[in-house]
């Protein structure tokens, strides 16, 4: 027994010691892995908080960019001006796109690469809503331009309808001169009233009672405006009370543009040679005493006038 070599006591402290260091190591490295754990989840929480964060920014900024986009088409938009059927696809094209995405933002649903995506998409919708406004910008310069020229135009055109009126009533102007002038005149008118013996022989009388029938005598200054040949030659006769005689082979003509009765029509052969002329006219009446007032009228115009009287 004596020769079995016991441990000393000294090998034993050693081996206690050495086992308290081991469970001090191992209590020091739990320490170490449970300080190391708590460090990793509070950057874990912080970086959830932090990407929350980051994720609810993006949805505001893209919600204001989209906003903005909105009230850029509106104002694009707005006034009275007509768009072609192209612009009107692309407008209603790009405000259903913000639509979509609208709803895609407040869904709340969209994660990071998402968003990225979404992010994406309004820069693409900027630069297409940019460009239509410009499109739009374009068209109403030129429908303003357009507005000035037809403006223009209309100024214009009224001037030479102005013109054009103006024109108009000079020549008529002119016309009424023209055919004033051409209408024949008389420098002498002449009137004698006559009784018709049986033999048929005419004899001028101054009396009432006998008198049958007048005779208009005149002679047509020259013209070189009038037209030569046949014009007709109208009688208005008015009795010594102030009435036109008129007779079965009265009628209407004009004079001045106005619809006048006439007594008796004529007409003669104008040469343009000064010559004389004589209108024979039966009264189908007895003549009155009084005085008689007889106006010729040719190519619409009055020629001259006399009077006889009948005692």
């Amino acid at each position: 027994m004596e020769n079995q070599n016991p441990q000393t006591p000294a090998k034993k402290s050693n081996l206690i010691y050495f086992l308290i260091v081991v469970v001090l190591a191992l209590l020091g490295t739990n320490a170490y892995l449970y300080f190391q754990k708590n460090k990793s989840d509070e950057r874990i929480v912080t970086q959830k908080a932090d990407d929350t964060k980051v994720l609810t920014d993006t949805r505001t900024t893209m919600r204001a960019s989209l906003d903005s986009l909105t009230t850029q088409l509106d104002s694009a938009n707005s006034g009275k001006h007509r768009v072609s059927a192209a612009l009107q696809a692309k407008d209603e094209e790009l405000k259903a796109k913000i639509t979509q995405l609208r709803r895609a933002l407040a869904s709340g649903n969209l994660n990071a690469k998402q968003l990225v995506s979404a992010r994406e998409d309004i820069k693409q919708l900027r630069y297409f809503v940019t460009k239509y406004t410009t499109d739009i910008e374009e068209l109403k310069q030129q429908n303003a331009t357009l507005t000035t020229e037809r403006d223009t135009l209309k100024t214009n055109l009224a001037t030479v309808n102005q013109k054009a009126t103006t024109l108009q009533q000079q020549n008529q102007d002119l016309n009424t001169k023209v055919q004033i002038a051409a209408a024949l005149k008389t420098s002498a008118v002449q009137i004698a009233a006559y009784k018709v013996k049986n033999s048929g022989r005419e004899v001028e009388v101054s009396r009432a009672n006998p008198a049958k029938k007048i005779k208009v005598k005149f002679t047509v200054t020259t013209n070189e405006l009038a037209q030569k040949g046949l014009h007709d030659i109208y009688l208005r006769i008015i009795d010594p009370t102030g009435n036109l005689i008129t007779t079965g082979n009265s009628g209407n003509f004009t004079i001045n543009g106005q619809d006048m009765q006439f007594t008796y029509k004529s007409s003669i052969d104008f040469k343009n040679d000064g010559s004389a002329y004589a209108i024979d006219w039966v009264n189908p009446s007895e003549f009155q005493k009084g005085t008689y007032s007889v106006m010729l009228y040719a190519d619409g115009y009055q020629m001259g006038k006399s009077s006889f009287n009948l005692r």
